[in-house]
């Protein structure tokens, strides 16, 4: 390939920034693709995708269509007359008309050890169902859900008290250097793929609001992970006196449940203790409704939760 190939990136969240960084470096970035700017915090103001705003330096053109199964937009990509294009957590799937495009192909950075935690949610997934390992994946894309060939992986540890934003970090961390291992033979064309064996795939759903709501009457590690999945969003709840209690850094301690499912069992070093199943867990930090997030030594002092109060939320029926 004679000079240094033409790239399109798509993206959108802050996760993926160290990719396109990665492109920006390894080719000619020629466009941006990012999600349009959406209404975000509680005044609802416009807000930019983190892509948008790292790749505003680049000097790049950035586009935000609101849909990309149009032939206005296969029009305006195939006038870039891309080699290569690269997409990580963009947030829409693309159609085959895009997908023939690049003449190197168009690759994804998947955030789980594929075909594992096929779909939009792998990280969040892989911490809600207990998994002690994950990793990225850069993937060859086909039409499929996530189901290319896979040209090179990186393992990465899921530790205790991991969040999804945690993990993210260290995702990015890994997957960027992995992504400019993996260019040079993707655009020379000897890169070694391997087929996904599909009978080993799983699926990891797009998360719901209510997939925050904990149910104290599963054992205190699949509270604990589901709190740290659903973290930032949607974030974990439970119910006091019919009010929504956000709750956050869950710890497992150790002993007997001490109580019924969702009863509360005092302050600990830990933070507000809660029975479940099996063992209580703690959360470091606490937040009410139109309140700020605090630790939940401070907010007990100010609205005492007393010892028996049940936080269990009748509705709560997380997906697995």
């Amino acid at each position: 390939m004679a000079g240094p190939a033409r790239a399109i990136f798509f993206g959108s969240p802050a996760f993926a920034v160290p990719f396109l960084e990665t492109v920006a470096r390894a080719t000619t970035l020629v466009a941006v693709v990012s999600q349009p700017d959406r209404p975000a915090g509680r005044g609802k103001q416009l807000a930019e995708p983190a892509v948008k705003v790292a790749a505003r330096p680049l000097g790049a053109p950035i586009l935000q269509p609101e849909r990309v199964r149009t032939p206005e937009f296969e029009t305006e990509l195939r006038a870039f007359d891309a080699d290569v294009f690269v997409v990580v957590a963009y947030g829409r799937i693309l159609p085959q008309g895009l997908l023939d495009l690049p003449r190197r192909g168009c690759w994804n950075v998947h955030g789980s050890l594929l075909p594992k935690l096929r779909g939009a949610a792998p990280i969040q997934w892989s911490i809600i169902r207990g998994e002690q390992e994950t990793g990225v994946a850069v993937m060859r894309m086909e039409a499929g859900l996530d189901t290319g060939p896979v040209a090179a992986v990186a393992r990465v540890p899921i530790g205790d008290d991991d969040t999804t934003a945690t993990l993210s970090v260290a995702l990015a961390a890994a997957g960027a250097p992995l992504l400019a291992r993996t260019l040079p033979a993707i655009l020379d064309g000897s890169v070694v793929l391997t087929p996904q064996d599909d009978g080993l795939a799983t699926l990891a759903p797009p998360l719901l609001k209510e997939d925050g709501r904990l149910r104290f009457d599963e054992p205190a590690r699949a509270v604990s992970a589901r709190a740290r999945g659903v973290d930032p969003w949607p974030g974990a709840t439970a119910l006091l006196d019919g009010e929504v209690l956000r709750v956050f850094g869950p710890r497992v301690l150790t002993g007997s449940a001490g109580g019924a499912p969702g009863a509360v069992l005092g302050l600990r070093p830990e933070g507000l203790a809660v029975a479940c199943a099996d063992a209580p867990i703690a959360f470091a930090e606490l937040q009410l409704p139109g309140r700020k997030r605090m630790p939940a030594a401070a907010l007990l002092a100010g609205r005492p939760i007393p010892p028996g109060t049940s936080l269990a939320d009748p509705a709560a029926r997380p997906r697995a």
